[in-house]
């Protein structure tokens, strides 16, 4: 090798290695720093919203002004998220947020806070959360592709670990500022997180083109990580809908509908034992003792994730995970007798979460890259959040007819339902013959 071709060669070396490293990190830590203002926020804002409106309705309409973006986005949002392939893109978008996001502290410093003002803030935050959050994690694994076969999908784990860890750190947190401070000040972390987030993503070189290495990633076939070749509709001109790549990808439609039916009756966990409590003499101790059973068993799930799902077939990990999830929400109402016992099984399911969603991602960028990954990604987010929405909108009126008991059983015994069919086990996934033969092995 020539003298002359070191600083091309160094170039090169940095490009492929060093420049896709640091932007993981910085992606990574925008994902902590967002969530970790969100989860603070979330603490303060009903707090704020009831001193200054009176009334309790207005509690929740930031959360369910936000719904409504995500629910429409598979039409307004579907050219957009083909241009969101970059640091800087995603980056305006957390800048877009951070305007939404100031104007529930600016009306509150102001003293004139109304429901127009948590309308309009969920309206923003939710066009912004629709299009940013599934195109951040495509970009991710773009970016993991360069480096090797597994990269993205044990990438994509720690990613979830880091927003799971926030479910742990920032609760506590916000409870001791709220008593220390009151809840008003805090109205400024989520802005400040996003904001911060904001310039991390800046420092993002890596770009969705650029990272369509030949070789590079899980989609070549390199050997060792469920050998692939890229999907078609990876070209950055098409925009394909939602429905024609769940439809062209038989394992994704089925992780994504598991996805949907889970996030469709997670209110039978949050409301049911919330109301069971209330019902047994015990108001908030049943829901606490679920709510941080989930968390330390998902915590303990997400940070095995990164090494374990890469070794897994996929969808019958999924399918397993939410099997577990679902014959806990059967038990619990058998327990509520005990905390410890709610708090074990809800750790027991929150464990299997992490695994199942990491699945899920892993089947997104090995059978998706380009345009299909971006759409593939943004599918599963408004399917599972727009579920997710639904069930909380109608689950206070479910357990109200059925009960929060039967309703737990009825959630959990659908999802275990839907795990065995969308599983791999009673129906056999069609092959297809466009797909490279080796992708069997997921």
């Amino acid at each position: 090798m020539a003298i002359h071709d070191l600083p091309r060669n160094f170039a090169r070396f940095q490009d492929c290695f060093v420049t896709p490293r640091r932007d993981i990190a910085a992606m990574l830590a925008t994902t902590f720093i967002t969530w970790m203002g969100q989860r603070t926020t979330a603490v303060a804002l009903p707090l704020v919203a009831l001193a200054e409106t009176g009334s309790p309705w207005t509690t929740g309409l930031v959360g369910g002004a936000v719904g409504l973006p995500m629910l429409t986005s598979a039409w307004w949002a579907r050219g957009l998220r083909q241009r969101l392939t970059t640091g800087r893109a995603l980056a305006g978008v957390l800048a877009v947020q951070v305007a939404g996001l100031l104007v529930v502290p600016i009306g509150a410093a102001l003293g004139a806070v109304g429901p127009i003002h948590l309308a309009v803030t969920g309206l923003i935050t939710g066009c912004a959360t629709a299009v940013g959050a599934p195109a951040q994690r495509a970009l991710l694994a773009d970016i993991c592709d360069r480096l090797g076969a597994g990269v993205a999908a044990r990438m994509l784990a720690w990613q979830d670990f880091a927003h799971r860890s926030t479910m742990i750190l920032a609760p506590p947190l916000a409870g001791w500022a709220v008593t220390a401070g009151g809840p008003f000040h805090l109205l400024w972390a989520e802005a400040a997180g996003v904001a911060l987030g904001a310039a991390v993503l800046l420092t993002v070189r890596g770009d969705a083109t650029a990272a369509a290495i030949p070789g590079g990633g899980e989609a070549s076939g390199a050997p060792g990580a469920a050998e692939t070749s890229p999907a078609p509709g990876g070209r950055e001109a098409d925009a394909p809908a939602l429905r024609h790549v769940l439809a062209r990808h038989p394992e994704i439609r089925r992780a994504v509908t598991m996805s949907g039916v889970g996030g469709l009756v997670w209110f039978a966990f949050t409301l049911g034992l919330a109301i069971l409590g209330a019902e047994t003499g015990r108001p908030g101790l049943l829901i606490s003792a679920g709510m941080t059973g989930y968390g330390a068993g998902s915590l303990v799930g997400a940070l095995l994730a990164p090494a374990v799902v890469p070794r897994l077939p996929a969808l019958a990990t999924m399918a397993t995970g939410w099997i577990i999830l679902g014959t806990a929400f059967i038990a619990l109402p058998a327990v509520t007798s005990s905390l410890a016992l709610i708090a074990c099984l809800a750790a027991v399911g929150g464990f299997a979460m992490p695994l199942g969603i990491g699945s899920m991602n892993r089947l997104i960028t090995v059978r998706t890259d380009g345009a299909e990954r971006r759409a593939a990604f943004a599918a599963e987010s408004l399917v599972h959040d727009g579920a997710v929405s639904l069930g909380l909108l109608a689950g206070g009126a479910v357990i109200g007819l059925a009960g929060a008991g039967p309703t737990l059983v009825v959630a959990g015994a659908a999802q275990v339902a839907v795990a065995l069919v969308a599983g791999p086990w009673l129906i056999p996934v069609p092959a297809r013959e466009h797909l490279h033969p080796v992708r069997s092995a997921l």
